[in-house]
């Protein structure tokens, strides 16, 4: 009798069974169709990619092995380009300014903007109205902001030097000096990028909860101290974003070192696009622009993978 009552019938067991494999696949039906929706979704922004991005990056990386000037038959020169890299005090000129420009650019503009999203995030008057000043420059293009660089820093008639005019200073040689061009590009970018740092950081802030810096706060923590150790850490998402963004940026810079200075005086401000442009569109060496080019997102990969890797080994250290 006990055993005719703990075990169950046997049909009762293939009915529950059969109930199980109908709700499985039901699910898994709906699962299929999900995913399918979302290929679907997707499949018109991966068509853009490759057809704008992978097929012109091919072909420039194909480019790259030969010589040709866009005119006739390209001649097939394997690794001459990169072999020429070598030699070339132009290129390295060029990369040594970007990487200057990148080392200066990104760790200021950084700062400044972290340092807007702080002030703007606290009860400030007006905040809404300087938001809405720093994050100008973000509606309109590089080159219209390097236009706006150029009515500031140009040394004939540049609204800087008229300022320092009035008060009893010299003009500075803005395009003559190669020190103050590479200066005016810098602070034109810097002031074009600050607006962008500050509203990532604005929302990382906005999704810090007061429950961390209130404790901190009554244990006698300053505000230099809950900075350091509370609102920077927790700020390390938006901090790699920002690194990682800036950085690629500054090694594609060109609207703004074309338009301000056009690369020079005597190639102070030339940088890696500027020089791949002057080489491709003006010398029409198109092979040797490609490998530039390719070089350039070398660099770009290998930074933006290296930065991925510390930010994930110190999120599994900590």
């Amino acid at each position: 009798m006990s055993a005719q009552t703990s075990n169950p019938p046997a049909g009762g067991a293939r009915a529950t069974s059969t109930r199980a494999d109908r709700t499985s696949g039901r699910r898994s039906l709906s699962a299929r169709r999900e995913e399918r929706a979302a290929y679907a979704f997707v499949a018109p922004n991966m068509v853009l990619l490759a057809l704008f991005v992978l097929v012109p990056l091919v072909g420039a990386f194909v480019i790259s092995f030969q010589r040709t000037n866009g005119f006739g038959a390209a001649e097939w020169t394997g690794l001459a380009n990169y072999q020429r890299l070598l030699g070339d005090g132009l290129f390295w000129r060029a990369l040594l300014n970007t990487v200057l420009f990148t080392v200066l650019v990104t760790p200021i503009s950084m700062g400044l903007g972290l340092l807007a999203a702080l002030l703007l995030n606290s009860v400030l008057p007006a905040r809404g109205f300087f938001r809405s000043v720093l994050i100008t420059p973000m509606a309109v293009s590089g080159v219209a902001t390097a236009l706006i660089g150029v009515l500031v820093f140009d040394q004939n008639s540049g609204v800087l030097d008229a300022l320092l005019g009035l008060v009893g200073i010299s003009p500075v040689q803005w395009q003559s000096d190669p020190t103050a061009a590479f200066a005016s590009v810098v602070l034109v970018t810097i002031w074009w990028r600050v607006g962008f740092n500050m509203l990532i950081y604005l929302a990382g802030l906005q999704g810090i909860g007061p429950e961390l810096p209130e404790a901190a706060m009554l244990d006698g923590a300053g505000w230099s101290r809950r900075l350091r150790s509370i609102t920077v850490p927790l700020l390390g998402s938006s901090t790699f974003f920002l690194t990682v963004l800036n950085v690629i940026y500054s090694f594609q810079v060109f609207d703004i070192v074309f338009v301000l200075t056009g690369g020079g005086p005597r190639n102070a401000t030339s940088v890696l696009v500027t020089y791949a442009y002057d080489t491709g569109f003006v010398t029409r060496d198109q092979g040797y622009a490609a490998a530039i080019g390719m070089v350039l997102l070398l660099l770009a990969v290998v930074f933006a993978i290296a930065q991925w890797r510390g930010s994930r080994n110190r999120d599994l250290a900590g």
